[in-house]
């Protein structure tokens, strides 16, 4: 028998703080607020910030639908050093000199990977081969061939040049690296780069400004949750981004 929707079938908009994985973050509101299923919709890096799209008991049949959608990120490239993950997380594998880049250089680097582009996925990442997650196989010292994927940048631009860190926003399709874009545009510019922060701004229809800290959430009852909720037929119709 049909059972009608309740005020707790929606999206919730979390600013994940860094230092904890997204499953931290579904864990600790599945366990706090006594949800039966929560899911969220894009992985954020540990030490990555910003919005997250934290689906609650019968809208987690919408989660392929919501992760599907273009994202949009800022954050911090630092040039001169590489790191295994390509990120700061990483071990150290190379450091060079940066050389006195102008904005004029930096734009002809960054015109190469706007559109589509392929896209080799870090060896540190959920990817699976064989069945095994590649970061579990990274962890032991393992490299395996990945194959590319076809990734579409919408927009890549520089917000503040100050080398050897650029501050730069990124438009994406999903399943997009942004710390191995840092990365290759390194190896274009010829000193190297790592992703030194990230924090993600817009999903899909969602903005960061909206979202909710999950600090404060977990000051709340479970009855006080309700209209921070995005009801799930709101979220039926909005159109895919």
């Amino acid at each position: 028998m049909y059972s009608p929707l309740t005020p707790f079938d929606g999206a919730l908009l979390v600013d994940k703080p860094a230092g904890c994985t997204s499953h931290d973050v579904v864990d600790r509101l599945r366990r706090h607020f006594g949800f039966k299923k929560v899911g969220h919709c894009g992985t954020l890096d540990p030490n990555a910030t910003g919005l997250l799209i934290i689906l609650l008991e019968r809208a987690t049949k919408l989660q392929d639908r919501l992760m599907a959608d273009d994202k949009t990120y800022e954050g911090t490239m630092r040039l001169g050093v590489v790191t295994t993950s390509h990120d700061a997380d990483g071990e150290v594998i190379a450091e060079k000199p940066v050389p006195p880049l102008t904005s004029g250089d930096l734009e002809a680097a960054l015109a190469k990977f706007r559109g589509d582009i392929q896209q080799v996925p870090p060896m540190v990442s959920a990817i699976k081969h064989e069945g095994t997650p590649l970061y579990k196989l990274a962890r032991k010292g393992q490299t395996v061939e990945r194959e590319p994927r076809l990734v579409h940048i919408y927009d890549l631009r520089v917000l503040e040049m100050r080398l050897p860190d650029i501050s730069i926003r990124v438009a994406c399709s999903k399943g997009t690296y942004v710390r191995t874009l840092c990365h290759d545009v390194g190896a274009v510019l010829g000193c190297g780069a790592h992703l030194l922060h990230l924090r993600r701004i817009r999903s899909g229809n969602f903005d960061v400004k909206d979202a909710h800290r999950l600090e404060e959430l977990l000051q709340l009852h479970r009855q006080q949750l309700p209209p921070l909720i995005i009801p799930i037929l709101q979220l039926a119709r909005l159109p895919a981004r």
